[in-house]
């Protein structure tokens, strides 16, 4: 089934981007750019995620440290 998903998602995102840049293409042409497109799209964002996560993991360590230190100064 993700193949088929694949395919669905592939033609209509080549469809989308072979209207947006204005280009003509045959209907195998435009699948095969559309499927690339996903697999390098999807890599993509799960790479930028993968960043994110770590730069929002860094971020709130950094907050809770800060809530700890606050606490810990005004009790102690």
């Amino acid at each position: 089934m993700p193949i088929v998903w694949l395919i669905i998602i592939g033609a209509a995102a080549g469809f989308l981007a072979t209207r947006f840049m204005r280009i003509e293409a045959g209907v195998v042409q435009t699948v095969l750019i559309g499927i690339a497109g996903a697999l390098i799209g999807g890599l993509i964002i799960r790479f930028l995620l993968v960043i994110s996560g770590l730069f929002a993991g860094l971020v709130g360590a950094v907050l809770g440290a800060m809530l700890l230190l606050w606490i810990w100064k005004r009790f102690f």
